[in-house]
């Protein structure tokens, strides 16, 4: 190990402020997310497959090389956003996007971009960002929105289930036939999704501080229900399934 002996200039980039090489033939407009193509690492604005590394600060345009021209981005602090459906109730949500100026609190279909910092007024909210916050449901890869009651099977095992239709009923199946990892959450805002999960007839839920009983549905109490309240399942024993995880107030049938 050799300490320095003469000075060291270094390439330092402005605090919260980074570049990235462009994609070709692009504009990345200021205010928009900007997004990583994992397969060659440029930038260009958002889109759901890539990663986000933070808001343009300006108008920035690629000539016909990739790799060449920069973009410059706000890389973490907060910005006021639409997002749709936000509410009242949804400080410290996570905030998603579909591209570089859709953003969402579902999940489903979109790129983690931040926490709900103040809820400003319908469906607009302050929203903080920064690479490298963790997305809450990044051990979920694969999503699905319900809109209705959903039967599940064992091919649905690892994935999140995102529920926004009030009284939706998700059935399990028999626990021999091996669904497992799944999560189960509410995906409506305050007091206003119902979310059931019913095991078989012959299974049991089994939960901290519920009893396990054959045939007796697990149920989200809807006046208390706050978006992304949740139930991971995991494949349990003859008896039936077993809640790993239980985020709201869920109750036995």
């Amino acid at each position: 190990m050799t300490t320095l002996s003469v000075n060291k200039p270094r390439p330092f980039e402005g605090g919260d402020l980074g570049q990235y090489a462009m994609v070709a033939s692009d504009t990345i407009y200021e205010g928009a997310a900007v997004g990583l193509v994992d397969a060659t690492g440029h930038a260009r604005p958002l889109t759901s497959a890539d990663r986000f590394v933070g808001f343009a600060t300006g108008p920035f345009t690629s000539g016909s090389t990739a790799g060449v021209d920069l973009v410059q981005v706000q890389r973490r602090g907060a910005v006021q956003l639409p997002v749709t459906g936000a509410a009242i109730t949804d400080v410290g949500c996570p905030v998603y996007a579909a591209d570089d100026d859709t953003y969402s609190l579902s999940p489903v279909g979109g790129v983690f971009v931040g926490f709900v910092r103040r809820w400003v007024s319908a469906a607009l909210a302050v929203v903080e960002f920064d690479p490298a916050f963790a997305d809450p449901w990044g051990a979920w890869p694969i999503r699905e929105a319900v809109a209705e009651a959903k039967t599940l099977d064992a091919q649905d095992s690892g994935k999140l289930f995102w529920i926004t239709a009030d009284a939706g009923v998700i059935t399990l199946p028999a626990i021999a036939d091996g669904l497992g990892g799944c999560a189960i959450a509410c995906g409506g805002s305050y007091g206003t999704v119902l979310v059931t999960v019913s095991p078989a007839a012959a299974d049991m839920i089994l939960a901290a501080d519920l009893a396990g009983v054959d045939n007796k549905d697990l149920i989200l109490t809807k006046a208390t229900a706050r978006r992304g309240d949740h139930v991971v399942l995991m494949h349990g024993d003859a008896d039936g399934y077993i809640a790993t995880r239980l985020a709201g107030t869920w109750v036995k049938e």
